[in-house]
């Protein structure tokens, strides 16, 4: 292969210009974090800190999704996890994602292990157990929040291909199970299987067919204690066996721009949608807003769609802000109707990050709550440990997210879909508030509950 001097010259020219690029992009997406403009959180010290730290968790993906991310030859990676927190995540899920081009075909395998909880079934036999809830959902891209442009919220700008959750997944008798992707559904076959072209829409009926580009989808837990995480493996069936092509200076070059665009991208926008749709710093007219995120209140439970920043297609979410004095605290309740495959209630931080849900009881689902004698969810947010089971830990932090999530594979009519309210309390009075049945917690206890957290995260996202 013969080598010119000038083609060397030209690639690291090419290259210097987009690292510069990406660096002038950084700095953008920087300056979101004390950007009046740009509705960041009131620059406390803490605030401030935490801006720096979910500005790198989007480097961090943006550097696996622009250099380790390949539809030919795709792996499952966390879309967030531990080290990049965002978008109000749930503290009990694995999120998972791949590029795909939809013209191809996809195998997906994993093993479930002991699933005896799925399709409405009771756990039974022993444990480790699979995760409570599983779904894949196919889409186009690009993934919420990488344009930094709330134009993406319109209906039609991202296409749903099909979803397969643990509900109806075809699961072998030994835990195993397979999940094809293909734009046609091979004769005779009868296994899963999500369809990734569609004809083209009816806003564009003369236009090409559209085809599918990402994979994602969730593992939720509930039993930090016994649930362990399926192993997920993704390969092209077109390409299975062969390799890629070498990285060149044009390639790499285009993917530091879009790395950067991404960063930016993804910075801008979900402070503008709080802010925005949700509402979130108060500054607009409330009225018609029905997924405002009212302060010490809850907004009406809603299902996902693009209003709500997508979000699991089988949930229905509440929100609101809470803001507490150091003596106060936040009563909720709750009630749901059928049976939800999944609920749980989190609190964020003023970026969207969860909390410290490791170390610290920042979230509660509901294999880790009491449910009274009457059915109803009850929590308690507050700074400080009041010794009652429902605690919910705001770790220090006076302001934050209040988010709540119930998974239906199948909507219920919106008249039984869950209600939620919330009073603000003094702390001396927590106890008093809940029903004589909440069961009080000993700091020993307590203790005891955060090293199975810890002990649930290391294992979640363990890396050998």
């Amino acid at each position: 292969m013969t080598h010119r001097a000038e083609d060397s010259k030209e690639a690291e020219l090419a290259l210097r210009s987009a690292f510069d690029d990406l660096l002038g992009e950084l700095q953008v997406a920087r300056d979101t974090i004390d950007d009046p403009g740009c509705f960041p959180p009131q620059p406390t010290d803490r605030n401030l800190a935490e801006g720096y730290r979910y500005l790198t968790g989007f480097m961090h993906h943006a550097i696996e999704r622009c250099f380790h991310d390949d539809p030919d030859f795709p792996a499952f990676r966390n879309a967030l996890s531990v080290v990049n927190k965002s978008t109000i995540d749930n503290s009990d899920a694995i999120y998972f994602y791949a590029g795909i081009d939809g013209r191809k075909r996809y195998r997906i395998r994993g093993n479930a292990g002991n699933h005896s909880h799925w399709q409405g079934k009771a756990r039974s036999g022993e444990g480790p157990f699979a995760p409570q809830y599983l779904i894949f959902e196919v889409t186009t891209g690009p993934l919420s929040g990488d344009t930094g442009n709330l134009r993406e919220l319109t209906p039609g700008q991202r296409v749903g291909f099909g979803t397969v959750d643990s509900s109806r997944l075809m699961v072998q008798d030994d835990g195993s199970f397979e999940l094809l992707l293909a734009p046609e559904k091979p004769v005779g076959y009868e296994g899963n299987f999500i369809c990734t072209r569609k004809d083209p829409g009816k806003r564009n009926p003369e236009g090409d067919d559209r085809y599918a580009e990402f994979i994602s989808g969730r593992q939720l837990f509930y039993d930090w204690e016994q649930e362990e995480a399926i192993h997920l493996e993704i390969e092209c069936l077109d390409t299975a066996g062969s390799h890629p092509a070498p990285l060149t200076a044009e390639k790499v070059a285009a993917n530091l721009r879009t790395m950067g665009a991404i960063v930016r991208g993804q910075m801008r926008f979900w402070l503008q949608f709080y802010d925005v749709v949700l509402n979130c710093n108060q500054t607009h007219d409330s009225a018609g807003r029905p997924y405002a995120m009212p302060v010490n209140a809850y907004n009406a439970p809603n299902a996902a769609s693009g209003d709500t920043g997508g979000g699991m297609s089988t949930n229905i979410y509440a929100g609101g802000i809470y803001d507490l004095a150091e003596d106060e605290a936040l009563y909720i309740e709750a009630e749901f109707s059928g049976n939800p495959v999944y609920t749980s209630m989190h609190l964020g931080n003023l970026w969207g990050e969860s909390p410290d849900y490791a170390n610290h009881q920042s979230s509660l689902n509901l294999s880790q709550m009491h449910i009274g004698a009457d059915g109803k969810q009850r929590w308690v947010v507050a700074h400080r440990d009041p010794g009652v089971q429902n605690w919910v830990d705001t770790t220090g932090l006076p302001r934050g997210y209040l988010s709540h999530r119930w998974a239906y594979p199948e909507l219920p009519p919106k008249e039984q879909w869950p209600t939620i309210s919330c009073r603000v309390i003094p702390f001396a009075e927590i106890q008093a508030a809940f029903p004589p049945d909440q069961p009080t917690m000993t700091p020993e206890q307590r203790r005891q509950e955060i090293r199975k957290r810890q002990r649930h995260v290391q294992r979640r996202y363990r890396v050998f």
